[in-house]
């Protein structure tokens, strides 16, 4: 027998850093066998198994604390970004596993794969946050994104929802090549794949200078865009979004665009600095083209998942803009606005799915008129929700946006921060149409009632109205927690 040295502290350490992934696979596990054994009439307790393990997974997160835990040869952090993103994520799975309990009843998803699905894809959220190296960042992607490609095409029996899974899962595919060579090219003239030693070799002017090391730079970019929809790598995201169960939209825009971001951040900090001389350049357009693209875009909506759709991508612009400030302030705020705008998207399509009659051409705008009087808490949350989204105060969306274009003004982007007000200004047309609709045009007499729903879905609603408020009224926690997500990374 060979003797082989185990390191029983460091092991131990590794499951500590990814006891929120093991809570949530276990739970995966758990739904899939209940599935088996359930009967028809039982099914509701996959959900319930669900929203445990996904609870379990953030008390596990609290409960290890705010000291940085690394695991796996210093392959994965349990650092603050880690510690942020992971606690987004997992509020944005429980609101939709709790709104999921009544879209289930209508729309026949009560199945185990579906909730296994995005359980699985949560766990790879979480690895794609916390990874430290380019090896588990690429696990971690590629572990959220298949069990997403399927929930996208969930609804088989519907054109729509195939063509968007395909389209996704195509240009996904060809976005996660283009990751992993970008990924081979940075190693090729590193030698490494730790995350920190290739921003610590960055510094230097011969690898900071070499083409083949800013061409993987570049072609990571190019598949953190796609990820998070940033123009020109966004156009499978109206379709998907479009075809998707309205559920998994909602838990597409909130939670994936938190994960790839949250990565993206990561990169930002600490492997962009030393490139700032071009980086910045090229981070100040792609921010300026998808803010703009997406608000013009969105003018011409009638569908309102395809508005959100386009919204999202206009939001990922808004988002960028902090990573360019290239200073805290912008990563700083740009983490805040995860959480808010996570919250912001999920409100919105949760009354959505309250009041479309069905799902296959219930999302038209003119669905919406007289719901503002028929049916006045739905209206008064959807235009909660959709003013918070235009940035308007004293929501979380006007919080936000002020930190977002401030730190690009402490940054000497002012041009840029313009820019992004003049968007925000733009983007008020379309998110005000649905609430104009709601309250001055008649509502028809057959104006169908909403879905019937249970007690979670009102809880839902409720927290995510309330986050919209209190991150709008109150965020100096949240903001104070983004800086020191971010200063713990720097030090």
């Amino acid at each position: 027998m060979i003797p082989i040295d185990v390191d029983v502290q460091s092991v131990v350490r590794g499951l500590f850093c990814v006891l929120p992934e093991i809570l949530l696979i276990a739970a995966a596990v758990a739904v899939l066998m209940a599935d088996l054994f359930l009967a028809e009439g039982k099914k509701k307790l996959l959900c319930d198994i669900a929203l445990t393990g996904a609870a379990a997974a953030a008390v596990a997160v609290l409960w290890l604390g705010p000291v940085g835990i690394e695991g796996f040869s210093g392959t994965i952090a349990h650092d603050g970004l880690g510690i942020f993103s992971s606690l987004t994520v997992l509020a944005a799975a429980l609101v939709t596993l709790l709104m999921s309990i009544g879209y289930s009843e209508w729309e026949g998803t009560r199945k185990g794969e579906f909730y296994a699905l995005l359980l699985m894809s949560v766990a790879g959220m979480l690895l794609l946050a916390k990874g430290t190296d380019l090896v588990t960042v690429f696990l971690g992607l590629e572990t959220m994104s298949i069990p997403v490609y399927c929930l996208v095409g969930f609804h088989r029996g519907r054109m729509t929802s195939l063509e968007g899974a395909l389209k996704y899962f195509l240009l996904g595919a060809f976005a996660s090549a283009f990751l992993l060579y970008g990924m081979a090219l940075v190693y090729a003239t590193t030698g490494t794949t730790k995350i920190a030693a290739i921003a610590a070799m960055a510094a230097d002017l011969p690898v900071s200078g070499n083409p083949v090391f800013l061409a993987g730079i570049g072609l990571l970019l190019v598949g953190f865009g796609f990820k998070v929809s940033l123009v020109p790598f966004h156009m499978w995201t109206p379709d998907a979004y479009e075809g998707a169960p309205t559920i998994v939209t909602a838990f597409m825009g909130a939670a994936v665009k938190a994960a790839g971001f949250a990565a993206l951040v990561r990169l930002a900090l600490l492997v962009f600095p030393p490139l700032l001389s071009w980086m910045t350049d090229i981070l100040w357009v792609l921010s300026a083209l998808t803010m703009t693209v997406g608000n013009l875009s969105a003018l011409f909506q009638d569908n309102m998942k395809r508005m959100l759709a386009w919204s999202s991508i206009a939001h990922a612009g808004y988002i960028l803009v902090g990573l360019t400030a290239g200073n805290v302030a912008g990563a700083q705020a740009a983490l805040f606005y995860l959480p808010v705008y996570a919250f912001m998207n999920l409100g919105a399509f949760g009354v959505l799915m309250l009041a479309a009659p069905r799902e296959d051409d219930g999302y038209d705008i003119r669905n919406l008129a007289g719901i503002g009087f028929r049916h006045p808490l739905l209206g008064a949350l959807l235009s909660l929700f959709l003013v918070s989204l235009a940035g308007i105060p004293p929501t979380s969306g006007f919080i936000g946006k002020f930190y977002l274009f401030g730190a690009a003004v402490k940054g000497g982007h002012v041009a840029l921060a313009v820019l992004g007000v003049l968007n925000s200004a733009v983007s008020v047309y379309y998110y005000l149409r649905p609430v104009v609709r709601m309250y001055m045009t008649q509502a028809p007499a057959d104006l169908p009632a909403p879905r019937p729903y249970r007690t979670s879905f009102s809880l839902a609603l409720f927290l995510t109205a309330a986050s919209v408020l209190v991150l709008g009224v109150a965020p100096g926690f949240f903001l104070a927690f983004a800086e020191w997500s971010v200063m713990s990374l720097l030090m």
